[in-house]
């Protein structure tokens, strides 16, 4: 390995490691605009000169690999003066607007320029004007600011794999822009906001809103996937401002999608902040008390064989143990996470978790995709797919419904058949898995949301057993949820107990009038119309479809609202943290179980949030390991049958609006009608 000197100190490096990241290694800072660890080096913007002994020049240390011997100095005057002149030339056309630039307060440019710029500009003409680009609803563009440092080029093109950006012309002329005018069609587009060094791009949602010194800043998870990923929320007094991404390797690297980005503005539309009460056929506001008499006088004499209920995909850990503990003092064994209707085989963890952990993608050298749109239902996934696929020597294929996932793939076929024709060897590729020292698979829900799901689970089980997917070291079976509340739910068992119905037995028990009682903690995927007669009781944050069927209305808190354990697909479970309170009389959905249970006679054996937990971990070790996987030992699950020749279908028909929170978005509304409905229109669907 290359040993070189670095203002004095002697660092040993990996092969290919560049001078600058060599510097960090050491702890010394070297200004940079181009560079950016996840994304190619131009050696464009020219601010990280250092000086190098026997260079006739400064060398841009991001693109100059290291070598044994080479001594380096970063901080002498030959360097100071290249980059106070650097900073000038980029001085030269940038505008005036620090006072009303949302990147004002965190802006390179800014930072840099007091670091390392000059005091003054000897530039005496008018500065060049560039024309706003339109990008879409979500990123807001002040074109003017640009410096050219190419960042949104290189991540929409490398991370994202929607190549729309680009540069036109050359010199002072060139411009950074789409090549005919077009929104951007990418469910990670926001993070060209994070990556953009100046204010040339910024969030439109967010425009004018805030400084960021006005924000209390909270570390939570994001709820609107299975993915788990890392965000920071800031609000400002009582109200959610803007949710950014945060560092987590495992996870979602620095990248966020753009749902969870700017579906926030759904927060404060249609809350439920305040108990209801059904009388005369209309919801009225009413107290904690009355609402709690009013269902405790409906369960009087109603036997626990009449009642169910459902966990929704927004909840949490702590309200599903409640609710599931609830149940049980209720004699009640029907209940059910699963409000999507999927069937899989709950007695084996291996069955239901992403096994190979999200980072363990990139260790895949061939994939087979079963009954997924990767880029929609978990886009931090795709970007990671795409990440490897970048790396060279992968190939992807797909069963089910083919789809633009920003790599090239193949398509096997269109459902549980070909699936079985690549196990009997029927398909070439059958021979690429063979091949594969590292095969992976990824099941998604859309392919057991289907009658045959446990035989399609079955089959998939088959496959990764016949492909060498399962070794002493390697766990190549992958299964993706779609809700952030599911592997929770499954972890603790909020499933039907012994002789207890799943949720379309529950749906079609209440329609017929064999239930008299369902509960709903935040189960909106459903149509009311088909509960019949049943009293039912929703709890949860927004006025959504369980909302205006409900008898009886309990305001909950929402994800930003409370403290609580979420497990992601891969069975890693993290800690959201309150960032605000809830709206008006609104609770935190454990507390408001609590009260109920008491109010029934059923007192829960909790009354603080670390009491919870401490059960929580008594059920499932999971619980016990916070930011840590708890891996699954490999076991049999699925279920006989014969698999039906019906192609797989897409579970998502909008990755905008999917639950209530962001079909509460005017933001996401605008998403949908810039790129859902149009895509609609082309192809003659509609949904």
């Amino acid at each position: 390995m290359p040993k070189l000197t670095i203002d004095g100190v002697q660092v040993e490096v990996e092969p290919g490691t560049s001078v600058l990241q060599a510097a960090e290694k050491l702890g010394i800072e070297i200004p940079r605009f181009c560079y950016h660890e996840r994304l190619s080096v131009p050696a464009n913007c020219r601010m990280c000169l250092v000086e190098m002994e026997r260079a006739p020049k400064p060398i841009a240390s991001c693109a100059m690999p290291c070598s044994d011997g080479m001594v380096i100095k970063t901080n002498t005057e030959t360097v100071r003066k290249a980059r106070r002149g650097v900073m000038e030339f980029l001085l030269i056309n940038h505008p005036l607007d620090c006072p009303i630039c949302d990147q004002g307060g965190e802006c390179d440019l800014q930072d840099q320029a007091m670091g390392y710029g000059f005091d003054h500009s000897r530039y005496g003409e008018s500065k060049r004007a560039v024309t706003n680009k339109n990008l879409g609803p979500l990123v807001a563009t002040v074109m003017t600011r640009c410096i050219h440092c190419t960042r949104c080029i290189r991540f929409i093109d490398e991370i994202a794999g929607v190549p729309v950006l680009g540069a036109t012309s050359r010199g002072e002329h060139m411009e950074v822009t789409t090549y005919v005018e077009q929104a951007i069609d990418s469910e990670l587009s926001g993070n060209l906001v994070d990556v953009c060094p100046v204010g040339a791009l910024t969030a439109k949602p967010y425009a004018f809103t805030a400084r960021p010194w006005e924000l209390r800043k909270t570390e939570s998870i994001d709820v609107f996937d299975a993915v788990g990923s890392n965000i920071r929320v800031d609000v400002r007094g009582p109200e959610v401002m803007r949710v950014l991404p945060r560092l987590a390797e495992d996870i979602n690297e620095e990248w966020i999608s753009d749902k969870s980005r700017y579906a926030i503005d759904g927060l404060k539309r249609q809350r439920l902040d305040r108990p209801y009460v059904r009388r005369d056929g209309k919801l009225v506001a009413t107290s904690w008390d009355d609402a709690f008499a009013a269902i405790a006088q409906r369960l009087n004499g109603v036997p626990g064989s009449r009642i169910a209920a459902l966990a929704g995909d927004l909840a949490d850990a702590e309200s599903m143990l409640a609710l599931k503990d609830l149940m049980i003092a209720l004699g009640s064994p029907h209940r059910d996470c699963r409000q999507d209707g999927a069937q899989f085989d709950v007695s084996a963890r291996a069955g239901w978790l992403f096994n190979s952990g999200i980072a363990g993608i990139e260790q895949a050298d061939a994939i087979l995709l079963i009954g997924t749109n990767l880029r929609w239902e978990a886009p931090l996934i795709n970007a990671r797919v795409r990440k490897r696929y970048l790396q060279g020597g992968l190939k992807v294929g797909v069963i089910g419904p083919q789809h633009d996932l920003t790599y090239p793939t193949t398509l096997i076929g269109a459902g549980p058949q070909s699936l079985e024709d690549l196990i009997e060897g029927r398909h070439g590729f059958a021979a690429v898995l063979k091949e594969a020292k590292r095969p992976l698979l990824i099941l998604g829900t859309g392919a057991v949301q289907r009658r045959d799901g446990l035989a399609v689970q079955a089959l998939a089980r088959r496959a990764a057993e016949t492909f060498g997917m399962i070794t002493d070291d390697w766990n190549g079976y992958n299964f993706l949820h779609l809700a952030a509340a599911r592997t929770g739910g499954l972890e603790l068992g909020f499933v039907p107990g012994e002789g207890g119905l799943a949720t379309a037995g529950i749906v079609a028990a209440a329609g017929a009038g064999e239930l008299d009682v369902v509960y709903l903690l935040g189960a909106d995927e459903i149509d009311g119309g088909r509960f019949g007669k049943a009293f039912v009781i929703y709890q949860g944050h927004h006025g959504d479809r369980g909302a205006h069927r409900a008898d009886v209305v309990l305001p909950g808190a929402a994800y930003t609202e409370k403290n609580a354990t979420y497990v992601n697909t891969e069975g890693r479970a993290q800690w959201g943290r309150q960032a605000t309170f809830a709206p008006a009389e609104a609770r935190e959905d454990w507390k408001i179980l609590r009260a109920l249970s008491a109010v029934l006679g059923h007192p829960l054996p909790y009354d603080s949030l670390g009491a919870v937990r401490r059960q929580l971990a008594a059920t499932s070790p999971v619980f016990g390991a916070i930011d840590a996987r708890v891996a699954a030992s490999w076991a049999p699950f699925g279920g006989p049958g014969a698999v039906d020749a019906v192609p797989f279908a897409a579970p998502i028909e909008n990755f905008y609006m999917t639950d209530p929170i962001s079909r509460a978005s005017v933001t996401m509304a605008q998403c949908t009608e810039a790129f859902i409905l149009p895509a609609r229109e082309k192809t003659g669907t509609h949904g």
